[in-house]
């Protein structure tokens, strides 16, 4: 086991604090809601259908409940169980989301306003919902919105997911500037790549994933447990004063495609070489 596959130790004390993590059931979301369990934090994951093993840290297990995140009733009745069965809500994480490939020139605008619903509209209803009960508790809150490096760079064959995850931007820095007074901090991460299961499948497996972290500045892709400690430390105190952030978890960014070339010519011998195979 590498460093960066190792758990990491608790840094954080979320004991007594009320968590929920949109598609907290594998992948990123996995990996966020068995940090906040690891860290003592009651955590509730929700996706429309619920998974053969349970989110979990040692003993403890994440509460899973179903929910449609595109449907705004059915995002209130999920706030509102919390509130009911937990007494409150002091985190929520909008991580659902994703998107396939398409054409852009062809896809149907069917798909269109589905990945636009999944990727931001969810974000907006959940962040409604949780604000209703957030504005009311002393402490206020915590809203993390997970964004992508496809809201920020040209995002070709998903251009519907990366201009919903720009919006998630925009919408973080518009709630954290509206809901300030009420003591709920809104922010964002901006996620690069990420070795998930889903990864490993679209990259032709640990090879290519591997091939794929070594062009990176920190010569890895980077962890579910990597995007879950930035969570961590957002929901923190020691972030009391961060709202309407925007936090890259991306490894130091994707290196241009011109530098390798620019080598590629230099090393042989002349800018019309053509690359090496």
């Amino acid at each position: 086991m590498t460093r960066e596959q190792q758990p990491a130790r608790a840094a954080f004390d979320f004991a007594g604090s009320r968590v929920l993590v949109t598609g907290g059931t594998s992948g990123i979301g996995r990996g966020i809601a068995e940090a906040f369990l690891g860290c003592g934090a009651t955590v509730i994951v929700c996706g429309r259908r619920e998974p053969a093993q349970p989110s979990a840290a040692g003993e403890c297990r994440a509460e899973f409940r179903s929910c449609d995140v595109r449907q705004a009733p059915q995002c209130r009745a999920l706030v509102d169980g919390i509130h009911r069965d937990h007494g409150g809500l002091d985190v929520l994480v909008n991580n659902a989301g994703g998107g396939p490939e398409a054409d852009s020139a062809t896809c149907s605008p069917s798909l269109i306003e589905k990945v636009i619903q999944l990727n931001l509209t969810s974000a907006f209803l959940m962040s409604q919902v949780a604000h209703a009960v957030m504005k009311d508790q002393p402490a206020g809150g915590s809203i993390i919105n997970i964004s992508s490096v496809s809201a920020v760079r040209a995002s070709p064959r998903s251009a519907a997911y990366g201009a919903a995850k720009a919006g998630l931007l925009n919408l973080t820095e518009s709630l954290a500037m509206e809901w300030g007074p009420d003591r709920i901090r809104v922010n964002a991460l901006i996620v690069g790549l990420v070795a998930t299961e889903n990864a490993l499948a679209h990259y032709g497996g640990a090879a290519g994933t591997g091939r794929i972290g070594r062009m990176l500045p920190l010569q890895r892709m980077g962890t579910p447990g990597d995007v879950a400690q930035a969570c961590l430390f957002l929901a923190s105190p020691s972030a009391a004063y961060i709202s309407g952030a925007r936090l890259a978890v991306h490894g130091g960014g994707e290196k241009p495609v011109f530098l390798d070339l620019a080598q590629l010519a230099r090393a042989s011998g002349g800018p019309d070489a053509p690359p090496a195979e």
